[in-house]
């Protein structure tokens, strides 16, 4: 089995082992800006999927982050910078946003997520659309769109009111109000929190458990189980125009600058047609 892992050895960023027969770990591997998805990590992340779909070595797979974080997210580079014609910076932003998410509900390999530490826009879009999720009870889960002032457009709107309710999704997306793990358990948000120290051996006892299990018939509950998701499509791919749109605006300007300078941001009014 470790010789299927050279089929994985050009994706930059990204460290590969084997834990248990037919289990692929996956580590995110940026610690030092938070396993944030620079370009090639970026890139790394959206062509994994495809290779792990058609390992043969491989049946479940357990996605982590490199030390003290699981994922924070877009790395400011990898955001759109407006280097391109206006709709060709749409089209290519908009496929990249569709293409992470369905390639994870997508995947016919079940997805365990091991929650280590902060995970935050499109690292938490990761982490939440994994089949498990599993999150140390202390871990900070963050959307953060509304921070730099865009809508949520990585996975939420695809995913959250399924999870956790309409109320608790728009309490939390709307307030941009960071969740532990251990409420995030409470609130369905994620399967499973455990203390910090058993994360990766409860982990992995899951991983080694679906893959005992009849693979067949556990890829296909896993495609059974993600119609609900496909069905949340249109929303998905409406919230992920509205975000790229959102990007450039006067109002995520400021929010950038705010965050950058550790300031509240001064937004002012102005109504632009229907909204």
């Amino acid at each position: 089995m470790h010789d299927n892992l050279i089929s994985y050895a050009h994706l930059e960023g990204l460290i590969f082992d084997r834990p248990a027969p037919y289990v692929l770990r996956i580590l995110i591997n940026n610690p030092n800006q938070m396993n944030a998805l620079n370009r090639p990590l970026l890139n790394s992340v959206h062509a994994v999927w495809d290779l792990v779909d058609a390992d043969p070595a491989t049946r479940v797979v357990i996605i982590t982050g490199a030390g003290g974080a699981f994922c924070a997210g877009g790395a400011f580079d990898s955001m759109p910078a407006g280097d391109m014609e206006k709709g060709e910076q749409f089209n290519h932003d908009f496929a990249e946003a569709r293409e992470l998410v369905q390639k994870i509900i997508n995947c016919r390999k079940p997805i365990v997520s091991a929650i280590n530490g902060p995970a935050v826009g499109a690292g938490l879009a990761i982490a939440l659309l994994a089949d498990i999720s599993v999150a140390s009870k202390t871990v900070k889960l963050f959307d953060g769109h509304l921070r730099i002032g865009v809508t949520p457009g990585d996975h939420a709107l695809i995913i959250w009111p399924l999870l956790c309710g309409i109320a608790k999704a728009k309490y939390y997306l709307m307030t941009n109000r960071p969740i532990t793990g251990e409420i995030a358990e409470t609130i369905n948000l994620v399967s499973l929190s455990v203390p910090g120290e058993e994360l990766a051996d409860s982990v992995l006892e899951i991983a080694k458990e679906l893959a005992g299990t009849a693979p067949t018939a556990l890829r296909m509950t896993k495609y059974l189980m993600n119609g609900f998701l496909r069905r949340n499509q249109d929303i998905f791919d409406l919230s992920a125009a509205f975000e790229i749109v959102n990007f450039g605006s006067a109002e995520n300007i400021e929010a950038m600058r705010a965050y950058r300078m550790k300031e509240i941001p001064k937004f002012t009014e102005k109504r632009q047609g229907f909204w």
